[in-house]
């Protein structure tokens, strides 16, 4: 089963509604530049809207230990997303379960890099542009090597008409999303949520039925 993961939440409808739809993971975006950003305050506050099993996760960028320590103690049970230039020892040392963004581009090792990580839970997949994620931009999923060391999440440009493709050709552990399920940036739409995880239990099902 394909896990599914929402990203840059604001709101605490949009929370309520992502989960409502059938996500695993709630992204909260802790990056000051990013046009989906909250405090460390307000991503608690949302947290605490989430059910049973569904894991909010903190997106920081080149944040300092200090402000990753405010994330943890606003949600405590939160998994840790890098998608800046953190060193293995940077993201190692909260002592928390963490995913490494990689970003993908032409000539880019993806099996070098995460090598580098070895205590990576996974490694999430996006397109490389000018400044960090969060473009809505896909890249060339030809550039996923086989053999990868870690879960990968696929990200970077999905919306609910091109999830089923992603999944079909990349088989992820997870997909990532944000761009694709907003109505404006930081305001998602709970009807393409919804249409978004109905996608991805779609290609998990053709999938089911292709190995039979």
């Amino acid at each position: 089963m394909t896990r599914i993961k929402i990203c840059g939440l604001t709101r605490e409808a949009d929370v309520e509604a992502a989960a409502a739809a059938g996500a695993d993971a709630i992204g909260f975006v802790l990056y000051a530049s990013s046009s989906r950003a909250v405090s460390a305050e307000r991503a608690g506050q949302l947290a605490r809207l989430l059910p049973p099993f569904v894991t909010p996760v903190l997106l920081f960028v080149n944040a300092s230990e200090a402000e990753i320590q405010a994330g943890l103690q606003a949600v405590p049970n939160a998994l840790l997303q890098f998608h800046g230039d953190e060193t293995p020892t940077q993201c190692t040392a909260p002592g928390r379960p963490y995913l490494r963004a990689a970003r993908m581009s032409p000539g880019f090792d993806l099996l070098d890099f995460a090598a580098q990580y070895p205590s990576a839970q996974g490694v999430l997949l996006d397109a490389h542009v000018d400044g960090y994620g969060g473009s809505g931009k896909a890249f060339d999923w030809s550039l996923i090597p086989a053999n990868v060391p870690r879960p990968v999440v696929l990200s970077g440009g999905l919306n609910p008409a091109s999830v089923i493709d992603g999944i079909a050709r990349v088989r992820p552990w997870a997909v990532d999303v944000s761009s694709g399920v907003e109505s404006a940036k930081g305001v998602k739409d709970a009807e393409l949520m919804r249409r978004f995880c109905d996608a991805v239990r779609e290609a998990d099902a053709r999938a089911t039925l292709a190995s039979t």
